[in-house]
């Protein structure tokens, strides 16, 4: 047999690479339940605890009743239900964009608005940090792929200067294994100056950042046109499922027309988009979720800082605590476990090698007494 599935395997284990799924047994929130017992976690992206709303519930259940369990096609065929287009257009209002788009997931909706974009000839230029799913987008578009250095506009520029055509460039909001945030002002200011058009993926900022959780965009004070490509997901602080792009008329139009992921995928069953609608009401009413948040990661911080620990610098719920190489990684994440904390460790190729790391992250559904907890545990261990 030419491929040798367990000899790769054997590699995955001897590089402490190997991944195992833990199997869940109680509702997405910062207790989390398996067979081995129950832990308080730090490793979800339900940062505003909405995911386990009993508004969000019930709009789901009622959304089901109404709409039953599943779309049954894709949105161009008969799946596009008015729950759907209700939430569209809520979508948009909630960006100041003209129109957005639902997607069934955050990856989906990177590949496909990149391939339908860009082609041969043209030029992507891609944030060295950019999610899987952007880098992804870009090969599959097969146009001319640059990664500039990370978060440095000017040396986008340079790259910038080289291209001709149609370009586009990339980059998340919020960097997801960092927890920092893109210079937007700068990119966006860049993209213009070379008449590149700017698509930034929020998936860790909407909700999260911005006086009414509108994401990077808002803590910028940035607009629409200044941001013309607009990314987030659903499944993260919004606490459901899905994704969207927003931006102009006819930006969304060719999407509909021209995205692949977009076009031959069933859509997300309506109760989805019912239970959406109702986080999206509670991401913009409840900004008491926004600020305890951010109480949490300041205490988190200063007491790391004290303990002398090797956090990244974020502002975000993302606290990255780097250790480096990835058996140490693997062996701080087991022995917080054995103390009743899950955080799991990450490893290359999700980082980069000799950044093997514990990825912390915080909801706003934590208390000061867990983070405490979390600090203490800290002091003892590292």
């Amino acid at each position: 047999m030419a491929f040798d599935f367990q000899g790769q395997l054997n590699a995955l284990q001897q590089q402490h690479r190997y991944r195992r799924r833990r199997v869940v047994d109680s509702a997405c929130g910062v207790r989390l339940r398996d067979a081995s017992g129950e832990y308080l976690s730090f490793n979800s992206n339900d940062y505003l605890g909405l995911a386990n709303h009993p508004e969000v519930i019930a709009a789901m259940q009622a959304g089901a009743a109404r709409w039953g369990v599943g779309s049954g096609a894709s949105h161009l065929i008969s799946g596009h239900s008015s729950a759907h287009h209700a939430l569209e257009e809520e979508l948009a209002a909630f960006c100041g964009r003209p129109r957005a788009l639902l997607f069934s997931t955050g990856y989906m909706a990177n590949m496909g608005v990149i391939a339908a974009l860009c082609g041969r000839g043209d030029h992507v230029l891609e944030d060295r940090l950019n999610h899987a799913s952007l880098l992804d987008g870009g090969l599959l578009s097969q146009a001319r792929i640059q990664r500039y250095r990370h978060n440095d506009a000017d040396d986008l520029a340079a790259k910038l200067a080289k291209c001709s055509g149609n370009t586009l460039v990339v980059s998340d909001g919020v960097f997801s294994m960092d927890g920092d945030l893109a210079n937007l002002p700068a990119l966006s200011q860049t993209a213009r100056a070379h008449n590149a058009l700017l698509m930034i993926d929020d998936a860790h900022g909407f909700g999260v950042l911005g006086q009414h959780g509108g994401g990077c965009v808002e803590h910028f004070g940035l607009t629409g046109d200044d941001v013309p490509i607009l990314v987030g997901t659903l499944g993260k602080a919004f606490g459901t499922f899905g994704a969207f792009v927003a931006g102009s008329e006819e930006l969304i139009e060719l999407l509909i027309n021209r995205a692949r992921p977009y076009i031959y995928t069933t859509a997300l069953p309506p109760a989805v988009a019912e239970a959406t609608r109702a986080s999206l009401k509670l991401v913009q009413t409840e900004s008491w979720r926004r600020d305890k948040l951010q109480s949490l990661i300041t205490q988190f911080r200063r007491g790391a800082q004290q303990l002398g620990l090797n956090l990244m610098d974020s502002p975000t719920p993302i606290q990255p605590l780097i250790i480096g190489d990835d058996a140490s990684a693997l062996k701080l994440s087991e022995q917080l476990q054995t103390a009743g904390i899950l955080i799991s460790a990450i490893r290359p190729p999700t980082v980069p090698a000799g950044t093997a790391r514990l990825r912390i992250t915080f909801s706003s559904d934590h208390s000061e007494q867990d983070v405490a907890r979390l600090l203490n545990t800290l002091e003892t261990l590292v």
